[in-house]
């Protein structure tokens, strides 16, 4: 029997990192249940001492979600280590996640700690976190960049306090795959008390290599890999640990390893996450991009029809890229047809939530041919994305707009109370002028960080997707919608991030002060 590699997913926490994400409370719920559905082991839901609201994230988590372990980041202290263990204490499972810096850079200018002050508070902390719990796992942060001598001591200690696992992190991606691999072999050698824990590796990828590296980790004795949905995270972003499983599981016959993950989950998951981090995967990129099983060399058609195995290493229905993806719904399509394509879509929707998809696929459908699984990725996204209670509505937009006239546009939204509100306003172009007029009405003070517009289908009726990004209050929200007519989402889109902060800010006024 293979040895088993351990799938540790920090989306949650290291991927909610990435400049311009923001997920909500439901929005975390939401992937923590797809991750289980996806058989994760590990689910690292958040940093509960950086905020309140991360801290009601992670203890909702812990008590909704069940199978995977539940884990929490804490540093080296004693009040973060208390208020992880609230965060987790109600998991199935629980775990707290330790960390301190370890290179000299790191030590001398953001600690202002010497190896010996670093040493005690690793040892008093990993001893708090094991009077909690047995499951601790312990990370010497830049530990590719640290003095390896002081690395093994380091872990030598954590696991002498009770650290279960330990990390062994490239936290700014500078570690090259035999250089990395080279590392945890020797920590397998030279730390006496090593067969006590499992070696864990967290890779980031400013050099492109974070797959690389945690594989080569892998390769040298560690048995679980930390990494996130679409590779997002810090910088350059963290381990797709979806390319992970499947290296894992497409070359079992060179790793001789396996994990337990349910690969046909990672598709919908990815998908479901692009949806509401607002991050767009690129076409190309490994696994799950749209282009990853899609051939356009006509020699590549040729060998694929005839034997798929010529030109594709993994069969994608393995990852959950749904089967059928030529099938149209037109307008004449009824509620069970499309039904039982985004069954084939794997999205799995409430009766009120089909009701507004369905309802939005007819509106588009009269207006269209038909309408492909691209079109209707773009409605889910809009309609279930996020979960956003919709405050303020959009009733109407109309624009004047030319090269020799102002842009204006007139709004109206339907407001909390069911009362219609009007205003219009004159702006540098159509959609400043309807954010403007949209501000006018709603009152919400804010900056538009992001925007950005992709045709979903070919054609001249094709829909367009916008996505945008504002700040207000400190916090980041996104907004997304899809129509024909661009200015229309581009409106709905405003008001749907509006939606957000609104929501988040009424949550925030009652959440009770600790």
């Amino acid at each position: 029997m293979s040895d088993k590699v351990y799938i540790f997913d920090t989306t949650l926490r290291d991927g909610e990192q990435s400049a311009g994400i923001g997920f909500t409370i439901e929005d975390k719920l939401e992937i923590a249940r797809a991750l289980a559905r996806m058989n994760v082991d590990i689910i690292e839901a958040g940093f509960p001492i950086s905020s309140l609201g991360d801290l009601e994230a992670v203890s909702l988590i812990a008590r909704e979600v069940k199978g995977p372990v539940i884990a929490g980041l804490a540093r080296a202290n004693l009040a973060d280590i208390d208020a992880c263990w609230e965060g987790v204490r109600r998991a199935e499972t629980p775990r707290i996640h330790v960390f301190i810096s370890t290179s000299d850079m790191h030590m001398a200018h953001q600690l202002r700690k010497n190896r010996e002050d670093v040493l005690e508070m690793v040892r008093v902390a990993v001893a708090r976190a094991a009077s909690y719990t047995s499951d601790v796992e312990f990370s010497p942060m830049d530990a590719s960049r640290s003095d390896p001598e002081f690395v093994f001591q380091i872990l030598q200690a954590a696991i002498e306090e009770g650290a279960t696992t330990v990390n062994i992190p490239d936290t700014v991606g500078y570690a090259i795959p035999a250089e990395f691999g080279a590392l945890v072999k020797t920590i397998t050698e030279r730390v006496p008390n090593i067969d006590r824990a499992r070696i864990s590796v967290h890779c980031h990828n400013d050099l492109g290599m974070a797959v690389a590296n945690s594989l080569a980790g892998v390769q040298n004795g560690a048995r679980q890999v930390e990494g996130a949905i679409n590779g997002i995270g810090e910088r350059a972003g963290n381990t797709s640990i979806e390319e992970v499983i499947m290296a894992i599981r497409t070359r079992t016959d060179f790793l001789g390893l396996h994990t337990d993950v349910n690969t046909r989950e990672i598709y919908p998951i990815s998908r479901l996450v692009e949806r509401v981090s607002g991050m767009a995967v690129q076409s190309n990129k490994a696994i799950v991009g749209k282009n990853a099983f899609r051939h356009s060399s006509g020699i590549h058609q040729d060998g694929v029809l005839k034997m798929r195995e010529t030109y594709e290493i993994m069969d994608p229905a393995e990852i959950g890229v749904p089967a059928g993806g030529s099938i149209v719904l037109t307008k004449v399509s009824g509620r069970h047809g499309l039904r039982a394509r985004l069954d084939d879509l794997g999205a799995s929707l409430s009766e009120e939530e089909f009701s507004r998809v369905y309802d939005a696929f007819k509106e588009l459908a009269d207006r269209r041919d038909e309408v492909d699984d691209r079109d209707l990725e773009a409605i889910l996204s809009e309609q279930t994305s996020m979960h956003v209670a919709e405050q303020w509505t959009l009733d109407l937009v109309q624009v004047t707009a030319g090269d020799h006239t102002a842009p204006t546009a007139t709004v109206r939204l339907v407001g909390p109370d069911g009362t219609m509100h009007e205003d219009a306003a004159i702006g540098s172009g159509p959609v400043d002028a309807i954010y403007k007029a949209i501000n006018r009405v709603m009152h919400v003070t804010n900056e538009l960080t992001e925007f950005s517009v992709k045709s979903v289908t070919e054609g001249i009726d094709a829909q367009g997707e916008v996505t945008i990004r504002i700040e207000a209050d400190g916090g980041s929200f996104t907004g997304r919608a899809a129509d024909t007519d661009i200015l229309v989402a581009s409106a709905r889109a405003y008001v749907h991030a509006l939606n957000r902060y609104i929501n988040a800010h009424t949550q925030l006024q009652a959440a009770p002060r600790v």
